[in-house]
């Protein structure tokens, strides 16, 4: 075993052992609640059982080596972002940026992460998707505004001359 994975596994000792005693003092402070108490003691012991399932997902995620990390923070990333589109007020005309956002934008990031090239990862976010967002809203508002008889005949002219200069 080298180094690290040892530092690893006393890492994982120490919090299962602080978690065991959290379970304890909770259980304990259950069983000798008072009803007043009651509701501060069960959120207590409901946030020590999120604390488990948490220390356990890290724990198999870092047992499957790097795809296992990747995956789960993917899994994470992509969990906050819908929880951040949730809380904000979104609209119908926002899906298709939102789309991109989730499932090219997301992904592809992670990618990045996977084959080590950090280099992109650093600025594919901050520089490339705060261009391509904006230009996918406006690419389905142009065409949402072109479909309209307004822009019909405007098309119909510009297809008409397309196609009459490509004869010659």
């Amino acid at each position: 075993m080298t180094s690290s994975q040892d530092d690893l596994l006393k890492l994982l000792a120490l919090v299962f052992l602080m978690l065991g005693v959290a379970t304890v003092i909770g259980k304990i402070l259950s069983k000798k609640s008072s009803i007043s108490n009651a509701a501060v003691i069960n959120n207590l012991n409901a946030r020590i059982n999120a604390w488990w399932v948490m220390v356990v997902l890290m724990g198999i995620a870092f047992m499957g080596g790097k795809a296992g990390v990747i995956i789960l923070f993917g899994v994470c990333s992509f969990a906050a972002l819908r929880e951040f589109v949730l809380l904000t007020q979104t609209k119908l005309e926002d899906s298709w940026a939102l789309s991109v956002a989730f499932f090219v934008v997301l992904p592809v990031q992670y990618v990045f992460i996977w084959y080590e090239w950090y280099g992109l990862y650093s600025i594919f976010i901050p520089v490339y998707a705060f261009l391509l967002l904006p230009m996918v809203d406006s690419l389905i508002d142009w065409i949402r505004f072109c479909s309209q008889p307004r822009c019909f005949s405007t098309w119909s002219v510009m297809v008409g001359i397309y196609h009459d200069s490509t004869r010659f």
